[in-house]
């Protein structure tokens, strides 16, 4: 499902990390993050340890905690609903979109109530969510927006990158499209904000040892910032590169249907994920197993139907995101698969669906 890169430039600038002995937050660091900054074309980036972290503190940063209630999606990984709850404050959960999966601006609008204080929505699979409504959603009601862009560096929304509409919140966990083993950025337009997330990142201190604010360690290390500016060298060829994949599945595979793209968007394909038709998805993924596919269910339980919020009082039912849940599954899509296995993803996919749908 996913194979990190690194040339041999990386390698050398680890080493050479490694014998500086600077391996705490430093020049590399700020040198990410003024490039991860004029890639997103945003003023300010905050690296820290990763995509969790980042949602936390800009959660944090914005103030919400216990009274407080934020709208998100149900179909996630639960970090994007957890660090709501971390603070205090209550995950709203709205449904999704079925064509897209991403989060339905609708949905989320009968959601909100005079104790919202924040939307975070997820460019899910890569895919980039609606801005142009989310953000004109979030303008008329006074609401802070938070990108979740996990799945998403270097995805498109009418030629603007993600991350530059509200607050971005990117992870540089192993398998995303940019990795540094672990890792995430925010990235913003106010200055402010940017000052006190970054007095957050590390233990409140506006200057060495003056603790102007309630903060802890979740700083970056040189290590990681090197990795990740070695990525930033090759990230749109490589996202290029899972658009021609995606390309080639979608002209090739039969009996599936590919989750659809936002209008207007560039998406950079974290994942290639398919719909199969009830009850087939099982046995297709088994078959794939024995051809020796990887493949993967992203994601196989809406959070609302998590334990933990099933202990909290969750009974929501979310007809989209329940329907998703028992039909999606995700296929091999990275910068280092081959055309050769790429062709055999197809083969082995096709063979399977005709093989069970007795065609």
């Amino acid at each position: 499902m996913a194979r990190p890169l690194f040339d041999e430039a990386t390698r050398q600038a680890l080493l050479e990390v490694l014998d500086s002995g600077q391996l705490a937050q430093g020049l590399r660091v700020l040198e990410f993050e003024e490039r991860f900054a004029e890639w997103v074309e945003v003023p300010f980036a905050i690296a820290v340890s990763n995509g969790t972290a980042a949602l936390l503190l800009t959660l944090m940063a914005l103030g919400i905690g216990p009274e407080d209630e934020v709208i998100t999606t149900p179909f996630t990984f639960a970090a994007t609903s957890n660090t709501i709850l971390f603070l205090g404050a209550r995950p709203v959960f709205a449904d999704i979109q079925p064509s897209t999966l991403n989060l339905d601006p609708e949905e989320v609008e009968r959601r909100i109530t005079p104790r919202t204080r924040a939307i975070v929505l997820v460019h899910l699979y890569g895919n980039p969510c609606d801005m142009e409504v989310f953000t004109e959603l979030a303008a008329r009601y006074g609401l802070a927006l938070i990108e979740d862009a996990a799945h998403a560096p270097g995805a498109l929304y009418r030629g603007r990158p993600v991350g530059s509409f509200g607050i971005g919140c990117f992870s540089f966990y192993a398998t995303k499209n940019i990795t540094t083993g672990e890792g995430g950025m925010i990235t913003t337009h106010d200055p402010q904000l940017a000052r006190r997330l970054r007095m957050l990142r590390d233990h409140g201190q506006s200057a060495k040892y003056v603790h102007e604010i309630l903060g802890l360690n979740f700083r970056m290390t040189e290590l990681q910032a090197v990795l990740g500016i070695g990525q930033l060298e090759h990230i749109e060829a490589w996202n290029a590169r899972r658009r021609a994949i995606a390309a080639f599945y979608d002209q090739h595979l039969r009996g599936v249907n590919p989750v659809e793209t936002t209008p207007n968007s560039t998406p950079v394909y974290h994942l290639y994920t398919v719909r199969l038709a009830p009850g087939m998805r099982d046995a297709i993924r088994k078959r794939l197993k024995e051809a020796g596919v990887e493949t993967g269910i992203h994601y196989p339980i809406p959070v609302y139907r998590q334990p933990l919020y099933q202990r909290l009082g969750y009974n929501d039912f979310l007809p989209a995101a329940e329907a998703a849940a028992r039909e999606v599954l995700s296929l091999p899509i990275h910068p280092a698969l081959q055309d050769e296995e790429t062709r055999y993803v197809v083969e082995a996919v096709n063979a399977a669906i005709e093989d069970l749908s007795g065609g």
